[in-house]
């Protein structure tokens, strides 16, 4: 379809989103929390915006935890549709800001001290999809009959692998991978980890957004076997009943977006930003 955005012309894929968010086996409190927003084709100022996808996963305890991820989540929604900025730095712009946020909150209520929240989000816009980072929720895509991470976990682990001290087979295996170096709320003041530039989306193409509860018990391999195999719906479902089979022992959270439509075959993903690049960080002023 096509649809105006001011003398803009967007020709737009047919997206379709997947959420699934689950308390686990050993949790009594979902601290993960996701959304997605699909703007209606007539709200021009938001559908230039495009699609968004969030899902982030609560750090701090019961309490904290929740309110840092739904914070999270939901700031970076209100931030990057109405910031006036191109989508990456909107998606730039919506960390900061809601890493300061929880920050305050955090800063202002005792009970809440020590929260904060990972947090990945995924932006869709015409045929370009824009991504932002911290912590250890991934983003995937899978193309081609192959499954790539597109995202880098901000973990100590991680640290060493880009040292060159440890595999990162090894860091899989690693005892102390879920220790992060970063996360929002934790500081006054974050570096997000966002893409150079836009990864030009491919018919056929399927970005997967999961927490760590899933990741620390599913491999890849074994995410992309159950994406082949089953609709999104489906797959989400079945993704979160095998991180339960294996002990479930955290908060488990899964997003899949898949494109649709008639823009060409896929291209090679030699050429796509696998790596998210680090920033100077400027607070953006509420």
């Amino acid at each position: 379809m096509t649809q105006g955005v001011g003398d803009i012309q967007l020709s737009q894929p047919t997206l379709g989103v997947a959420l699934l968010s689950d308390v686990g086996c050993q949790r009594s409190v979902n601290e993960d929390f996701a959304l997605s927003e699909v703007p209606p084709a007539e709200t021009s100022e938001a559908a230039h915006k495009g699609t968004l996808v969030v899902v982030a996963d609560g750090l701090g305890g019961h309490a904290g935890g929740e309110v840092a991820s739904r914070m999270a989540a939901e700031v970076i929604r209100q931030v990057y549709y109405t910031s006036p900025a191109e989508p990456a730095e909107a998606l730039r712009e919506a960390f900061v800001e809601a890493n300061h946020l929880i920050w305050e909150t955090a800063r202002r209520h005792p009970l809440l001290r020590g929260m904060g929240t990972t947090c990945t989000a995924l932006a869709i816009r015409a045929w370009e999809a824009f991504a932002a980072h911290v912590g250890d929720t991934r983003l995937y895509l899978i193309r081609g009959g192959r499954i790539y991470q597109m995202t880098e976990d901000d973990s100590e682990v991680m640290e060493y692998v880009r040292q060159g001290r440890l595999s990162r087979e090894a860091a899989e295996r690693h005892p102390e991978k879920n220790i992060l170096l970063k996360a929002l709320g934790t500081r006054p003041t974050i570096t997000p980890g966002f893409w150079e530039r836009p990864l030009r989306v491919s018919v056929g193409d399927q970005f997967l957004l999961v927490s760590d509860g899933l990741h620390d018990l599913v491999t890849d391999e074994e995410m992309y076997a159950v994406l082949l195999d089953a609709p999104p719906d489906i797959a989400c479902q079945r993704l979160v009943d095998l991180a339960k089979a294996r002990g479930g022992h955290d908060n488990i959270t899964v997003g899949v977006v898949w494109a649709a439509g008639s823009e060409g075959a896929a291209q090679p993903v030699g050429a796509v930003p696998l790596r998210l690049r680090e920033t100077r960080e400027v607070r953006v002023v509420s």
